[in-house]
């Protein structure tokens, strides 16, 4: 299968990279050593040598630590090496560079491959145990992003738990194959590898149990967390795992994001990675043999790189690191037994769909009728009529709703309900739809088009993303707390559970009742069983396939 380059969503990448300008550092990092003095509280050891952080309110947080060496020169596109040791506390109050990408979650964007770093946030205190740690796993579509763009203070205060959140390669830095490229399109894999492994051996030290790990991510963070389920080398590194609009299963048919966008998954086959690899080599100038090119490309500045940044946004499988297509593993049983917390957004597509069109002077719009029908003969083919009957043109207000609720339940929902299914069959899942029909807007929608739950939405209950808290009403704050409430306590034992909120039943793939998947939204009655297959014509989808 060919590879192409996924268009970033405008509106989107604006929105975040706003609110990232509060927190992103997009220069070059230092050691930022400072002198001796006494330990405060802020002051930690780690194996590589001590860092000092800052008391902010209820937390302790400490940023810009380095997991692994700098990737760069001859160390770029191999397995992370560990960092310098260095002397002196090393100032940790400010994040460090995030990984290289154009302008969107960082502003400005970011040249630096000196990126591998991670952030610790802790309740301040001694605690009376060690506390539940949740690694998060930052989205961004495998070609932007950054850790520090999510400060976590209210759900390591209120679950006292310890939150970490990561930096790791993307794009053409993290996921490049070629023949003869060890590691060839695993390695921000392998760098979320590494950082789980740092938090094993250092994160008693933040007052954490390295024996109570729980792997979190939304969208890429997500894929990238499933993947890691079916991973040899990610054994033992976790304990549960939370997956956030993101699955082993997540593909799509053609035109589904933009017009002329291709069919593919995210999870891609290695000689798929590597075919791509050869075409982009020799774009670039580099030929001979497989070492010479290699050499080559590895000797190049970023910026002759980043203009491909956006084509390898595909981790690759059959290598070490996934030996086998993630979905098909998890369907044969082959993937850790660790428990697992899963969901989506009740309207994951509206985004993308708001933005379909060029509407003219730099500015895009929502699907139009004439477009929805020319993608629909485009995309469907014969099947056109069947989708057309199962999603009637007359039920959706517009276009642009009716092709979101399409590719809502195509892309997103149906697969991450069959991952469940797949896990459930073997390991305790609890399902969830976040359903807050107003959540504040990632980004600001079109006139007459409701955004809805929109991807990503539910991140604002959760964080305060690049640092600014989120404008919610009392109703929302509520239910903001409560899902702290749920995710945190499934980090501390393993089942989600909020006080005096609803319990949340597993979801079980056996049975004659439709499994249960636990509705998140704001006021009396909002945090309620869904039938999620029939909400999002699950079985039309299976069967289609067939």
């Amino acid at each position: 299968m060919k590879i192409g380059r996924r268009r970033p969503l405008p509106a989107l990448v604006a929105l975040i990279g706003a609110v990232g300008a509060a927190t992103s550092c997009a220069g070059a990092q230092t050691a930022r050593l400072s002198g001796g003095g006494g330990n405060d509280g802020q002051v930690v050891r780690t194996e590589y040598g001590a860092v000092r952080g800052k008391l902010d309110g209820e937390v302790r947080t400490f940023q810009g630590i380095p997991y692994a060496a700098p990737p760069v020169g001859a160390l770029r596109w191999r397995d992370p090496r560990p960092p310098a040791r260095w002397k002196g506390a090393r100032d940790a109050t400010r994040p460090g560079s995030p990984c290289p990408q154009g302008p969107g979650e960082v502003p400005t964007g970011s040249k630096n491959e000196d990126c591998l770093y991670l952030n610790v946030t802790t309740p301040k205190g001694a605690p009376a145990k060690p506390r539940p740690v949740i690694v998060w796993v930052h989205g961004g579509g495998f070609y932007m992003g950054a850790g520090s763009n999510y400060d976590a203070h209210r759900m390591a205060a209120q679950g006292d738990a310890v939150v970490v959140s990561v930096n790791y390669r993307f794009g053409v830095f993290g996921f490049f194959g070629h023949p003869g490229l060890e590691g060839s399109g695993t390695y921000g894999l392998k760098d979320q590898q590494t950082a789980l492994s740092w938090v094993n051996r250092n994160i008693a030290r933040f007052g954490g149990d390295p024996r109570n790990v729980t792997f979190a991510g939304q969208s890429a963070g997500a894929i990238s967390g499933c993947a890691q389920l079916t991973s040899p080398s990610a054994r033992g590194l976790f304990s549960k795992v939370i997956l956030q609009s993101g699955s082993c299963s997540v593909g799509w048919p053609e035109n589904f994001d933009y017009r002329g966008q291709q069919a593919a998954e995210i999870l891609q086959p290695r000689t798929a990675v590597e075919a791509h690899g050869r075409r982009t080599a020799s774009e670039v100038g580099c030929t001979g043999d497989d070492q010479a090119v290699v050499a080559c490309l590895r000797a190049l500045p970023v910026d002759r790189l980043m203009p491909v940044l956006g084509q390898y946004m595909f981790p690759a499988y059959g290598t070490d690191v996934l030996p086998t297509r993630p979905a098909d593993a998890l369907r044969a049983g082959r993937f850790h037994r660790v428990p697992v917390l899963s969901g989506n957004t009740h309207d994951e597509a509206t985004q993308p769909t708001a933005v379909y069109e060029d509407a003219g002077g730099g500015q895009r719009g929502p699907m139009t009728e004439q477009t929805f029908n020319t993608v629909m003969t485009e995309t469907f083919g014969e099947d056109e009529k069947a989708v057309r009957a199962e999603y009637p043109r007359s039920s959706y207000d517009s276009a642009a709703l009716a092709w979101s609720a399409i590719a809502t339940d195509r892309k997103w929902v149906h697969a991450q309900y069959t991952t469940a299914r797949d896990l459930a069959r073997r390991v305790p899942v609890y399902e969830y739809e976040f359903a807050d029909p107003n959540a504040p807007a990632l980004a600001p929608g079109p006139p007459k088009m409701p955004m809805g739950a929109q991807h990503a939405s539910e991140l604002w209950y959760l964080f305060d993303l690049g640092g600014i808290p989120p404008k919610l009403d009392a109703e929302q704050q509520t239910l903001a707390r409560q899902m702290i409430g749920y995710w945190t306590s499934f980090a501390a034992t393993g089942r989600p559970a909020t006080a005096g909120g609803p319990r949340w039943p597993l979801f079980r793939a056996t049975g004659g009742r439709a499994p249960h998947v636990q509705s998140l939204a704001p006021g009396s009655g909002g945090i309620r069983p869904v039938d999620l297959a029939a909400e999002h014509h699950l079985r039309f989808w299976t069967d289609l396939a067939r």
